[in-house]
């Protein structure tokens, strides 16, 4: 019984330090959920629909979870948006240079006890993803454009918004971090219900 009291009592202790350690605005936080498709329904124009879904997927597109990891440039942000630490480089790969690779720091998951997010396929966007700095047309037209989104089609994009694991790590980014609103789920919902309907970008 006394080990077993003891390792709980130790999981108690990490998970204490892990939630005094969190930013004020992370702790005990409720995800925002995002609107559905059909909120929109309403909207007669269609390419006007088509652009307003965007817009309600920009909010995942432009939170910190997306644009840290969509650099504009070759190094990362982390947490709210400052810059990566140590000032590691995306490398040819978009997994670091020979001498800090990703995998380095980055493991299979996150470790929360030492705040370092993970995944088993860490790394970068591709250079022609960035989106930070960028508004959400910009961002809108570098989804759609072949030449910029490693060429995939627009079912491509849905599949890989929608089940790519590293993608849903932004919903899952362990102990002081802020998740993406909504889910995978309806954040995927909405980019195809977007390419299903002219995937029409907004103005700005």
């Amino acid at each position: 019984m006394r080990p077993r009291t003891l390792g709980r009592g130790v999981a108690g202790v990490a998970a204490l330090v892990a939630a005094a350690l969190a930013p004020p605005g992370v702790r005990g936080q409720t995800v925002p959920p995002l609107r559905a498709p059909s909120d929109f329904d309403g909207i007669r124009d269609s390419a006007a629909r088509s652009a307003a879904l965007f817009v309600e997927a920009g909010k995942v597109l432009q939170h910190p979870r997306c644009l840290n990891c969509h650099p504009d440039g070759d190094r990362p942000s982390q947490g709210p948006g400052y810059p990566h630490q140590p000032p590691v480089r995306r490398g040819a790969d978009g997994s670091g240079v020979t001498t800090m690779r990703c995998t380095t720091c980055h493991q299979a998951a996150n470790f929360d006890p030492g705040r370092v997010p993970g995944n088993p396929n860490w790394h970068l966007a591709p250079a022609s993803m960035g989106w930070q700095k960028r508004s959400l047309a910009e961002i809108c037209a570098q989804v759609k454009d072949p030449a910029r989104n490693g060429g995939h089609s627009l079912a491509e994009i849905v599949e890989h918004v929608s089940r790519d694991p590293l993608v849903g790590w932004a919903w899952k980014p362990g102990a002081g971090r802020e998740p993406a609103p909504g889910t995978q789920a309806s954040f995927g919902a909405l980019i195809k219900a977007w390419a299903d309907s002219e995937a029409a970008c907004p103005t700005r």
